[in-house]
This record gives structure tokens, sequence and C-alpha cells, in this order.
């Protein structure tokens, strides 16, 4: 096996374990990418509140699960085969995705998040394995991986969403079940077989891409760049798996594993997946559930901590402290997925280009699209329901989704000709963000490590807070300055996001490879579980927080249901966002005053006794 020393030559087994992320988190935010969009203007038709409810179980439910599959893996799978195990449950419950029937769509979120319990804890443990001692090549690596999670988050709506909401909802998550079945495959297949798979999916996904959207060239020029990072990960990958790859004797069933054992986990998996989806249906009862779950882990990390030797025990308490920090953090980022989808949906400003109308000019067969949300034309106040009708009826037909008009004073501020870009791509633009940027912070904690100037784990929890504040403070800003209808423009969106991609880059990764360097080796596992325990917490409290901001349908005056105007919901987002923005840069400070307590606990270099009998 190849252990890193020197964070400038990382194992080619973090490479092959790069792609398979990479592929399952294409599959993952492909379907999230869809989901809230797809539950409120698909045939559920849901409201913004049932909507944002069932994605915060939902969420929930998918970083609850690690927490069993974990222990799970530890005890009787081993990671290896939790990780296919739960690859092959994720494809199940996207394909079932692309099926129109109620009942069909609740499995489908269950398959997933069994699936994902599987699946995510036991892929983060094996690369921590990939690692000895070296702090420094930990922190690098996991950077690295991260940036895999985030190429597969950032090609996801730009393929999957884009094709889901142009063409159909079903073509969408089509896509995320052949990205996860990439992925498994990957992981399975031997040395030299992965870098033919990783060469030749990495083709023949760009080629397919370029080909779908040759018609469509603002989508083309968006995703032209998201497919050469892709191109030369590929490339990359291949190059580094020729040195070596993944130890094949590394992360098997224990010794004391029974077939028996393991054939009871997967009749275990597959009876939980209608109890999940009876409980995505029943938001509190999950929420009960959790809470349960929560307390059981932290009572067993307490537990645990208190009979350890203090070196271990203080550590622990680092771990909790930071899950509650990770918690907060992820609350608020997660509403990406669902407050922020909506708002982007309905007030941000998503068509580029076109040419200013001319007051009394008449403009015939005109395609209808997001500039004529919240304005009256010929008579009508047109509302986003009736817009995306028409787009979608003029994507089909370019005969339809046409409107002639004459420009009036009231309309001096509309544009005619532009582009417009689909509501999920927006969702690229955080894991675009970290592509540009994740090298450079990998690159930066490296270098100010040799220098001994590297901040410490709880400083950079602190950081991601105070930045992820700043994301909202800007979003808020844009969010109070819009134009006549309500409309904002995506400029302050995009700045949001930066804050929040810098904010992440300091605490995601660097959590991941704090709780494998700071969890005893017999349970490492398990806490890694627990850490995305937190997270679960974390999507339920922000579905929680984005149904402040949930809107109803309303009847206009032909008695058709149709969404509030843009001016109608504007404020109701600029609030939420600037509550967040101060509740987490004070939780930043917060952080940053605990920090210096939390560092001495790490005990940096102190390597605590293998075998402890009893608390110090």
């Amino acid at each position: 096996m190849t252990i890193a020393h020197d964070p400038a030559r990382q194992p080619p087994g973090l490479y092959h374990l790069f792609f398979v992320e990479m592929w399952e988190r294409f599959s993952f935010y492909g379907m999230r990418a869809l989901l809230v969009l797809y539950m409120v203007k698909g045939f559920l038709k849901y409201d913004d509140k049932q909507a944002y409810l069932v994605y915060g179980a939902y969420g929930a439910l998918v970083y609850a699960t690690p927490f069993i599959g974990g222990m799970l893996a530890d005890r009787v799978l081993g990671n290896r085969l939790a990780v296919v195990w739960g690859g092959l449950l994720m494809s199940m419950g996207h394909l079932l995705m692309t099926i129109e029937n109620v009942t069909v769509f609740y499995y489908a979120l269950g398959f997933l998040v069994v699936g994902n319990g599987f699946f995510k804890p036991n892929i983060s443990t094996l690369v921590g394995k990939l690692y000895k001692d070296s702090h420094a090549a930990r922190d690098a690596g996991f950077t690295i991986f991260y940036m895999g999670i985030n190429l597969g988050a950032a090609l996801a709506p730009v393929i999957c969403g884009f094709i889901g909401e142009e063409k159909g909802w079903h073509y969408g998550f089509g896509l995320a079940t052949i990205g996860m079945l990439i992925g498994v495959a990957t992981f399975i297949a031997p040395r030299s077989l992965a870098r033919l798979l990783i060469l030749f999916t990495v083709l023949g996904t760009s080629i397919a891409t370029i080909w779908t959207m040759r018609d469509d060239s603002l989508q083309l020029t968006i995703t032209l760049p998201f497919l050469g990072a892709l191109l030369l990960a590929g490339a990359v990958a291949t190059w580094q798996l020729g040195r070596g790859g993944l130890d094949p004797t590394v992360g098997h069933a224990p010794i004391d594993s029974s077939r028996t054992g393991r054939l009871l986990c997967y009749i275990g998996a597959i009876a939980a997946v209608p109890v999940v989806a009876i409980l995505l249906q029943r938001d509190a009862l999950a929420g009960s559930i959790l809470t349960l779950l929560g307390v059981c882990a932290l009572s067993w990390i307490l537990y645990s901590a208190f009979r350890s030797h203090k070196v271990e025990r203080e550590r622990l308490f680092v771990v909790v402290i930071l899950m509650f920090f990770s918690m907060l953090f992820w609350a608020f980022f997660e509403q990406a997925g669902s407050s922020v989808n909506l708002y982007t949906d309905r007030n941000i400003d998503r068509v580029v280009g076109g040419v200013p109308v001319v007051v009394g000019q008449t403009y015939t067969n005109t395609p209808i699209d997001d500039q004529f949300v919240g304005r009256t034309i010929n008579g009508k106040l047109w509302h986003l329901n009736e817009v995306d009708a028409a787009e979608l009826s003029h994507s089909k037909s370019k005969s339809e989704g046409l409107t002639t008009f004459t420009a009036t004073e009231e309309l001096k501020n509309m544009r005619v000709g532009g582009r417009e870009i689909s509501t999920s791509v927006f969702q690229a633009v955080n894991p675009g963000f970290i592509l540009l940027f994740g090298l450079v912070a990998s690159w930066l904690w490296t270098f100010l490590s040799r220098r001994n100037l590297e901040p410490s784990t709880p400083v950079k929890f602190a950081l991601g807070l105070i930045q992820l504040g700043l994301g909202f403070f800007a979003m808020w800003y844009g969010a109070t300055h819009f134009d006549e209808r309500g409309v904002s423009p995506m400029m302050w969106l995009i700045v949001g996001y930066l804050f929040q991609t810098t904010g992440e880059l300091c605490l995601s990764p660097v959590g991941l490879s704090m709780i494998t360097h700071l969890s005893p080796a017999r349970m490492v596992t398990s806490i890694m579980g627990a850490w995305f325990l937190a997270t679960a917490f974390s999507s339920y409290l922000g579905g929680a927080i984005a149904s402040i901001t949930g809107v109803h349908e309303t009847a206009d005056l032909g008695g058709v249901m149709v969404t509030p105007v843009p001016l109608e919901t504007v404020s109701v987002y600029a609030n939420l966002f600037y509550g967040i923005a101060i509740i987490a840069v004070a939780a930043g400070l917060v952080a940053w005053c605990l920090s210096p307590l939390l560092r001495r606990w790490m005990h940096e270099g102190v390597t605590p006794p293998q075998v402890v009998e009893a608390k110090n």
C-alpha cells in the first residue's frame, strides 16, 4: 500500500477513489438540482412548504444513515462491500425517479437514503486509510478528493439539471442513474480496467454533452469549462494509476464477519426502504427519529470519550464541538437546494443578453422567456407558471410559445432576444468555484504548514462560518436591490456563492480530515458516520428554515393556480438571508474565541496508547 508522506506526491489510490466519488456525486447532485423544482413544477405540484419539508426530511435521512452504514461496515461488511452495495441501491433509486408515480417517488428517495448510508462514510474512510501520520498530506489529499466531489457536483446541474428542465424530468434522472453505475463499475474494476473506464467515460461524456447542447450556444459555453476540468482530471488519474492503485487488501470485511451476517445486512437494507419512504411523508416522525439517533450517537461518543485516555478523550470533545459548528454551517449552506433555488427561479434575472425594447415598436412572434415574468403585456400579468409552460412548448415546437406585443412605457426596461440560463444550472456555481480555488486552498495549507503558519482546524471552522455569513449578506443586498418587477441581478447571487465557497473550503474538507485524524482507529468509520449524522440535523433544520419562505400558489382572474409575482416574494427571501447572515457571522466569532482551547485539546503530535483500559 502506498502511503503519502510528501504532500506533493499523493498516493495513486486517491485518484481511483476520486473518480468513484466524482460519479457518485454526479448522480446525487444531478437529482438534487432537480428535486425541489420537480416537486413544485412536476407532476406532484407541491406547494413550497411541502416541497421544503420533503427536501429537508430527505436530506436529514440521507446524512443520518451513514452513522448506521459506518457501524455495519466496521463490524460486518467492510468498507469495500459497503461502497458497492450502497452504489447499487442508489442506482435503483435514481432509476425509479424516472417514473411519475407518487408511491414510486418516495420509494426512489428511500433507496437513495439507504444506499447513501452505506456509500458515503466508507468511501471517505478509504481515503483516510491512504495516509499514515502526515497531517499536511492528509489535508491536501482530502482537498483533492473534495475537488472530485465538486467536479461531479458541478457537472450534474449543467448536464442533468439542464436536460431535466429542458428535455424532460425523466431524462435528467436517467443520466443520474448512468453516473452512479459508472461509479460502481470504476470502483470494482482492477487498476488496468479502471484506467480504461476513466478514460473512455470521460471522453464519452464530453462528446455526448457537446452533441446534445450543440443548438444551445449559451448552455454549451457554460458547460465547456467543466468538461475541460473533467478531461484534465481524467488524464491525471489515468497517468497516476500507472504508478499503482488502491491496495486490494484494504477495506475488506472483518475476519470474524460471517456470510450470514452480510446477508442479513443486505436484507435489512432492502427492508428499510419502505420504512424510509413512510418517514419522508411524515417529516415530524422523521425528525423525532433523527433526534433519537442523534442522542444515541452523542451519548455513545461521550461514553467512549470518558472511558478513554486523556488524549483520546479531549480529541473526541473537539470532534463533538466542531460537529456542532459544522451542523450550523450546513443548515444554512443547504438553502442552496431549497430556498435559494426557488429564489433563483423566481427573483433572479436569468436572461443573458438581448436588446432593450423600443417604446412604441411592435415585436412579432417573440419567444416568451423570463423577461415576461411580473410584467403586464397585452393586458395580461404574466406569472412564472405560465412562462414556464410557454418555454416548454417552444422547446418542443419552435412555432409555439410565441407572442406579439407593442412595447409600452411600462416595458421600457424589458429586453428581447436574450438567452435564458436554466435555474438548476446556478447550483453549479458553488462547485465550479471549488474547482477554481480547491487546489489553491490545498497549496495554501501546505505552504503555511511548512512555515508553521497554518491556522488550526478550529480557526478554519470559524473562518468558514464568517465567510458563509458574508455570502448571505451579498444575497440579502441583491434581494433588496431589485427592479420594478421584484427581480434582482444575478451578480449578487454569484458573489454570495463565492463567499460561501471559500467558507466551505475552510471547513468541509478539513472536517473530513479532522475526523480521520482525531478519531481512535478502532472507531473511525463510526465517528465518520456520526459526522454525517450531524449533517442530517443540518438538512432537517435547513428544511424548517426554508419553510419560512414558503409561498402558496393563488388563483388568477381565470381561476388558474399561479405562483405570486416576484414583487410579492422578494422581501421574504431578503429577510431570510439577512437573518442567516447575522447568525453565521456570530457563530464564527464564537468558534474563533474557542479555538485556543480546542487546539490544546487536539494534542497535535501526540500518539495516544493503542489499548486503553480505563479513564485517566
